[in-house]
Formats: structure tokens, C-alpha cells, sequence
């Protein structure tokens, strides 16, 4: 069972106890996921992020480059299509962002995915006041279980 399909199946099942953020660890293939959610349901989430750690060596050949570029090219689950904003090698990690962000009145919303070298990623969103440069707050976001595992098959590649 591939990641996508092993995180969907559980994520499905997923009933947190008690009220608050909860976590769901999913080890699967080469990967374990790691979903923080504010709440849960039978279709969706209030993801706070999506961490994924490779647990099987990393392809050889991968580097962060290649892995944040294929990403960006990948990923087609979220509101927003993702961009490569920066590949710091000093500190082996990149970054990508929302290509547009979404608008909504004075804010605009966008998705974050960090890479820490080959072997983590995690994904969160963030909101912005228009008026306020540079200023930005970390928000939950509702995503499909079935959005959020293809995006974790995405980014896995």
C-alpha cells in the first residue's frame, strides 16, 4: 500500500480523543506521516501540518534541489500551485510557497513546505495581512483526507 493510500485509510478511520490539536503518526513504505489537526471527520481535517519523514535511504542521486524542484511540479492538491522560493544549501534546507496566495479581503492565505535536506518535509499555511508587510500567522487549514494524502504522495514522489 502505497504512502497516499495507507495515510487516506487512516486518516478515514481517525477519531481523535477529546477536544484540542491531536496527532496521527502513519508509518508507511519509506515514509512515516504525521498529521497535527485541530479536528477530524469522516471526509476532512483542520490540518495544523503535515510532516513526512523518510525512513528508507534516501534515492541515490536525490538532492535537495531536485527534490524541491520535483515537488513544486508535483503537488496539484492544494487551493494554491507551490514554487520554489529558496534552496539554502548552507543550511540544507528549501523552501516553497503558494504561487498566488488566495485573497480574502485584507488577508491572503498561502502553504508552506519546508524541506529539511532529502529525508523531511513539512507542510503548513499561513496568513497575511495586506497592509501589515511582512507580517504573517500560522494558521489551521480544512483540507479532504483525500487532498491531504495526495499531497503526502506528491511530495514523496
Amino acid at each position: 500500500m502505497t504512502l497516499a493510500e495507507q495515510l487516506h485509510r487512516r486518516l478515514s478511520d481517525w477519531r481523535p480523543d477529546g477536544p484540542g490539536r491531536q496527532t496521527l503518526t502513519v508509518p508507511a513504505e519509506a515514509w512515516t506521516a504525521t498529521v497535527a489537526a485541530d479536528a477530524t471527520d469522516t471526509v476532512g481535517c483542520n490540518a495544523w501540518e503535515m510532516t513526512l519523514d523518510r525512513t528508507a535511504p534516501t534515492p541515490d542521486g536525490l538532492t535537495l534541489a531536485g527534490w524541491a524542484d520535483a515537488t513544486a511540479q508535483r503537488v496539484t492538491g492544494l487551493l494554491e500551485r507551490l514554487t520554489v522560493v529558496e534552496v539554502d544549501a548552507a543550511h540544507d534546507a528549501a523552501t516553497l510557497r503558494s504561487d498566488v496566495p488566495t485573497a480574502r479581503g485584507e488577508t491572503a492565505g498561502f502553504y508552506e513546505v519546508t524541506l529539511n535536506g532529502t529525508t523531511r518535509a513539512t507542510l503548513t499555511r499561513w496568513q497575511a495581512d495586506k497592509a501589515a508587510a511582512g507580517k504573517r500567522t500560522r494558521v489551521a487549514f480544512p483540507v479532504t483526507h483525500e487532498a491531504l494524502a495526495k499531497v503526502a504522495g506528491d511530495i514523496a514522489g
